[in-house]
């Protein structure tokens, strides 16, 4: 598979993650503004996949010589849960005054960091699953998508996946449809499909069910963000899932790159959740499914307390409560 997000050398190209499973769509975004509008949109999404995409927004703003500092706070604030978003942004930017072609390479080296530390943190929970559940073939659960597509290449939770499967054990992935935009159900299931790893899609508020059956031996959740004290913000329903395992005394694991952590940020309270529009929620595939004037309240993310984590995993290290 191609990477999720690159430069052509005179464009940022993302694999359009609205049209998938349907159509594999690559798109060439040119401006900062295109690039703004993906990101929203979650044409682009992942959290290390949106640190490459606040770099290469850097690169974008230098080439269109207008206020760079100021398209690329544009570019870190398109979506504000999601940290590795600002950290790209952030580390292209420090490149400016040793000029443009410093800032592509600050950028270029992201992209091609990500692929290494992505497979490093996912070799690493690996083990630690397999010191939880035992070296046997595992029925995992998966939460919205923390695959190849929400990375540069290789994926972080999904990444685990790829390192079980390769050696025969993985029995089956439980694939949570993760509302309100289905990532699990679109993304998640489509990578799986085409890596070859046997999996079912469940409705969200089957999980509890599903592990009260005996039926996950592990679940497996990247992170948008993690606070100092471990607190982790991740896609709306992963605190849910955090309360269900460790009801059931089933393992739960994060895993993510070390750029998704967050020093300044004491604990989870201070982590700014995103508000998604009420259409995701008042209407499917173009209907309408919600009576006209409903209210509607639609996170993003939600933070699950570090007490509920088994272990975060990063290229750096295991964590733990």
């Amino acid at each position: 598979m191609r990477r999720t997000i690159d430069w052509t050398g005179a464009a940022v190209t993302i694999i359009d993650q609205t049209v998938l499973p349907a159509e594999y769509r690559v798109l060439e975004l040119r401006t900062v503004g295109e690039l703004v509008g993906a990101i929203q949109r979650l044409a682009v999404r992942g959290a290390p996949a949106l640190g490459a995409a606040g770099a290469l927004g850097v690169v974008l703003a230098t080439r269109a010589k207008g206020d760079v500092e100021a398209e690329a706070h544009r570019v870190a604030q398109a979506r504000p849960t999601a940290i590795n978003l600002s950290w790209g942004v952030s580390r292209a930017l420090a490149k400016l005054p040793e000029g443009p072609e410093a800032v592509l390479a600050e950028a270029l080296a992201i992209l091609d960091e990500d692929e290494r530390i992505n497979h490093e943190a996912s070799r690493l929970a690996t083990e630690v699953v397999l010191e939880h559940c035992g070296r046997r073939p595992l029925r995992l659960l998966s939460h919205c998508n923390a695959g190849h597509l929400a990375t540069v290449a290789w994926g972080s939770a999904l990444g685990v996946v790829w390192h079980l499967q390769a050696r025969g054990l993985v029995e089956s992935v439980l694939v949570d449809e993760t509302r309100p935009l289905l990532q699990g159900a679109r993304l998640t299931a489509w990578e799986l499909a085409e890596a070859g790893v046997p999996y079912r899609i469940q409705p969200d508020g089957a999980a509890a069910a599903a592990m009260s059956r005996g039926l996950v031996d592990c679940v497996l959740v990247g992170a948008d963000r993690i606070a100092a004290n471990g607190d982790v913000a991740n896609k709306i329903g992963t605190y849910g899932l955090a309360i269900a395992a460790k009801h059931h005394g089933v393992p739960f694991v994060v895993v993510a790159p070390s750029s998704t952590v967050d020093i300044a940020m004491p604990d989870g309270a201070g982590i700014v959740i995103e508000e998604r529009d009420p259409g995701e929620v008042l209407s499917f595939g173009g209907t309408k499914v919600a009576p006209e004037g409903a209210e509607v309240l639609n996170p993003a993310f939600d933070v699950t307390p570090f007490e509920l984590v088994t272990a975060v995993v990063t290229e750096r290290g295991v964590l733990r409560p």
